[in-house]
């Protein structure tokens, strides 16, 4: 006879977290080894520039493609397609000779890559109350954060031992290791997954009987029904406002630190991954902080629009602060300070589409808010070049000016957060 386990969402998002330590290291082995990358093919900072606005455009057709993706063939196979492809592509990168083919590799990775983020808002609606969503989530977005800390020193020590196009192809095996845990674990959905004990079962049900009447059939809205409530427009628009900051550090900190410095690549894995640390922690605290409010007694509404609140009253004066640096241990710790507020609210805003609505349509509103964080996130690489010709101070200044633009889009746009029930339902 079988044992019957408990606690398996835990280790299904323990997987997801993982995933995500993965996703980063690829993502950023680019930006780490750019200045060996730039000198063999001749590529500048704009070459740079154009590159991740490749890479950004791709991974927001992939946040939609894979927000449908996931809602249409499920969590299993989703997550093992995302990141089969993704690991595929950026052992491609090994290969590569010029800015187009880079471009190529590129495209193909940030489309493969987008995956991950709806796939983990739909596993989270799927497998955890909402007292622990957020928490949830902020384990899968501290996996990006240890990503980002283990990635500088690791592609740092890879690219010293086998060069660029050798640790593109180390990396890139490394995905398919996870596959095989996960095509192990992940068997089924909670209701019908044989790991799962009445008792987990029952806990993880919890979060129909508390959110939404079980007599009332789940509303599944087409994506124009979707976009029709207020509560959608208001995580897209937190998304277009607070993402930029995120990737404005993933895609150029490791630039930031050999041109403000002076560092090489040795140097940038020495220093590179600190601010990470700040993200990590922060994304534990924030989803303990809104579950901490919620057990509290705390509505969801209110534990979430607070959560958020805190993050951005920590980033913005802590972007002002890093235009203040003028060393590079005052530099990372003040952008530590940074991400830690980021991870805080992100991690709030990411568990929106769970609370609002049922899991049929969570991993599409996740893929769209995903696409319009991503439209932010392209505007402001787009202006990097031109604005940092100088320092970096002009673009950590416009970026601080966004925080104050995503609260308004959490607590006037968006509304009451609860579940949205079908407005014209069957009789």
């Amino acid at each position: 006879m079988s044992r019957v386990r408990t606690g398996v969402r835990w280790l299904i998002i323990g997987l997801i977290a993982l995933a995500t330590v993965i996703n980063y290291i690829d993502r950023n082995a680019l930006a780490v080894m750019w200045p060996a990358i730039a000198r063999d093919v001749g590529a500048t900072k704009d070459d740079y520039a154009l590159l991740v606005t490749v890479f950004m455009l791709a991974y927001a057709a992939g946040q939609f493609l894979f927000g449908r993706l996931f809602d249409i063939i499920g969590t299993r196979l989703g997550f093992a397609l995302s990141i089969g492809m993704w690991s595929i592509s950026i052992a491609l990168h090994s290969v590569t000779h010029s800015i187009l083919s880079f471009s190529i590799v590129r495209a193909m990775l940030g489309l493969s890559e987008a995956g991950a983020w709806p796939g983990v808002v739909k596993a989270n609606a799927e497998w955890f109350p909402a007292h622990e969503r957020a928490l949830a989530q902020g384990i899968f977005n501290a996996g990006a954060s240890v990503g980002a800390i283990i990635s500088a020193p690791l592609i740092a020590f890879l690219y010293l031992w086998l060069g660029w196009r050798g640790t593109f192809v180390l990396v890139g095996s490394i995905g398919f290791l996870w596959l095989l845990p996960w095509l192990l674990v992940y068997r089924a959905g909670p209701d019908k997954h044989p790991w799962v004990s009445e008792a987990e079962r029952l806990l993880i049900a919890d979060r129909t009987t508390r959110e939404q009447t079980p007599s009332v059939a789940e509303y599944m809205p087409t994506l124009r029904q979707l976009m029709s409530h207020r509560q959608s427009w208001g995580i897209v628009m937190s998304r277009f406002f607070l993402d930029p900051i995120w990737w404005l550090f993933v895609s150029w900190l490791p630039i930031y630190l050999a041109e403000t410095f002076g560092f090489d690549i040795k140097q940038i894995g020495i220093f590179a991954w600190v601010p990470y640390v700040g993200a990590a922690i922060g994304s534990l605290a924030g989803g303990w902080l809104s579950g901490k409010l919620i057990a509290a007694g705390w509505s969801v509404d209110r534990a979430r629009k607070w959560a958020i609140t805190v993050g951005c009253v920590i980033m913005g004066p802590a972007l002002l602060g890093a235009v203040l640096a003028t060393n590079p241990v005052f530099a990372v710790l003040t952008i530590a300070a940074v991400l830690f507020g980021f991870q805080v609210a992100i991690g709030n805003v990411q568990t929106l589409p769970g609370d609002i609505f049922g899991g049929k349509s969570v991993g599409s509103l996740a893929g769209i808010s995903g696409m319009a964080a991503v439209a932010g996130t392209l505007l402001t690489t787009w202006l990097v070049p031109a604005m940092t010709k100088v320092s970096y101070a002009p673009i950590f200044i416009l970026v601080a000016a966004l925080v104050p633009m995503a609260l308004i889009a959490t607590w006037v746009i968006t509304g009451p957060i609860k579940k949205i029930e079908d407005p014209a339902p069957h009789a």
